[in-house]
Formats: C-alpha cells, sequence, structure tokens
C-alpha cells in the first residue's frame, strides 16, 4: 500500500489554490478563498467519482444531512476528489448531491498540499486522495478525520455522521422512511398523504406485478401494500402507520 505523507493539518491554514472547474457550460475558476474565507466549511475527500462506497454511501449521506450541518452553523459542504471536471459535474448529475459542492482537485495540487495524496496505480487509478473529512472555520483547519492506513480503502472515521458528531454530538438526524407501494393502489396514496401531513420526508418504492409478493414476503413479511418503514422499524400498512403517527404525536 502507498504510504501517505500526511503532516498534521489542524491549526494551520489550508493551501492556497485555484480550482479549474465547469460552469454553466464554460470554464470558471474557484479559488481557496472563495470556499474558505469567513465560513465554516466542512470537507470530505474521497477517491474518486462513481466508484462504490462514495457513491453509495460517503456522498448520499453528506447530502442528506447538509440541513442539519446548516441548523449548526455550517455554511457548505464541499467533496473533493482527484477527478477531472467532466467527471465531477456527470457524477453530480447522478448522485444526490443538491446539498453538496463537488470540487475537482484534477491536478491533485490541494490534495498533494493537505499530504493526502497516494498512489492508487494498482488499482489503475494514478494519483488519488486519501480518504478524510474536515472542518474548516476562516480558512482554518479546526478537526480532521483522516482513515487510517490500512490496505485497501477503509471508511471507518470521514463518515458524515462522525464529523457531525464532533460539531454538535446532540445534533438531531432527519428520520429515514420508506414506503413499498404499488400503481393505482388507494391505501398507498392514504399513507403517502398521512406522512406528508405529518411532516416526514420518504422514499417510495414502487413494486411490480411480477416481484410484489416475493418482496414483500421477503422485505416486510406481508402480502399487501402499502408497507412503511421508519428508521428501520417496519410500521405497516395505513392503518398501522395511522396509530403510529397518533402514538407519536
Amino acid at each position: 500500500m502507498s504510504q501517505i505523507n500526511f503532516i498534521q493539518q489542524e491549526g494551520k491554514a489550508v493551501p492556497e489554490v485555484t480550482f479549474r472547474i465547469r460552469r454553466n457550460n464554460d470554464w470558471a475558476n474557484v479559488t481557496t478563498d472563495d470556499i474558505f474565507a469567513n465560513k465554516n466549511v466542512v470537507v470530505f475527500s474521497l477517491p474518486g467519482a462513481f466508484t462504490p462506497t462514495c457513491s453509495s454511501t460517503h456522498l448520499p449521506r453528506f447530502n442528506e444531512l447538509a440541513p442539519v450541518f446548516k441548523a449548526n452553523g455550517i455554511d457548505a459542504i464541499v467533496c473533493i476528489s482527484v477527478n477531472d471536471p467532466f467527471v465531477m459535474d456527470e457524477w453530480a448529475k447522478d448522485q444526490e448531491s443538491e446539498n453538496v459542492f463537488l470540487l475537482p482537485d484534477g491536478n491533485g495540487e490541494f490534495t498533494e498540499k493537505m499530504g493526502l495524496l497516494v498512489d492508487k496505480s494498482d488499482l489503475n487509478f494514478g494519483k488519488r486522495s486519501w480518504r478524510y473529512s474536515m472542518l474548516v472555520r476562516n480558512k482554518v483547519v479546526e478537526k480532521m478525520f483522516v482513515e487510517p492506513q490500512e490496505p485497501g480503502d477503509p471508511f471507518k472515521v470521514s463518515d458524515a455522521d462522525t464529523i457531525l458528531n464532533y460539531i454538535n454530538p446532540n445534533a438531531g438526524r432527519p428520520d429515514q422512511v420508506a414506503i413499498l407501494t404499488r400503481e393505482g393502489c388507494p391505501f398507498c396514496a392514504k399513507a403517502k398523504r398521512q406522512l406528508s401531513e405529518a411532516g416526514y420526508e420518504y422514499v417510495e418504492v414502487p413494486l411490480h406485478h411480477t416481484i410484489r409478493s416475493k418482496a414483500l414476503g421477503a422485505i416486510a413479511s406481508a402480502g399487501t401494500v402499502p408497507q412503511v418503514f421508519i428508521n428501520g422499524e417496519l410500521i405497516g400498512g395505513s392503518e398501522a402507520l395511522e396509530a403510529y403517527l397518533k402514538k407519536a404525536a
């Protein structure tokens, strides 16, 4: 495994770098001052756009918790990766990233000055960033969470929840709600209306008739829709949801 040359950055200013990005289908410059001056910024860096952990967990969770970060005094969330601007733009379109600024460090200049540029030639990646997160206040690094130097791509401390816990251990998290449905189901419509009126944001998972019975049985031990899940707990159908919401009120 390539060793990182990380030197303690806490208490130091972030590197002075001018990033080349794409904006409105044209080239633009963004400087360190533009990003960090007079702001509280959470940064997380990862090995590459479209890679599994980065796409399935790292970026989406920061995006999901963005309102909580904002409520706790954070002005911006920035994702840095040693990728070119075109790749980062396409990844942004493909991902849950509307609350995160995806910043291409195409030449690895910022990452190298942070001491976190690593050689991943064994994966045909070339030079990439080690995975980390940090809190930057007015250009000065207050706190960093750098993944341990272990083989592979460790993902233990640079996640969104860890740095949010540092900022505010008592910060609340948004409820995670999903509802299994089918097209044209009036009880599904009722359950979705109940969730909306109670202030819950939810993800709808419509089930095609060719897989519905097996999926419902395997996921919810049920035979009918809707089936509502809140924070990993199976609530049940619209009547069970109504009872749950009354109890929670």
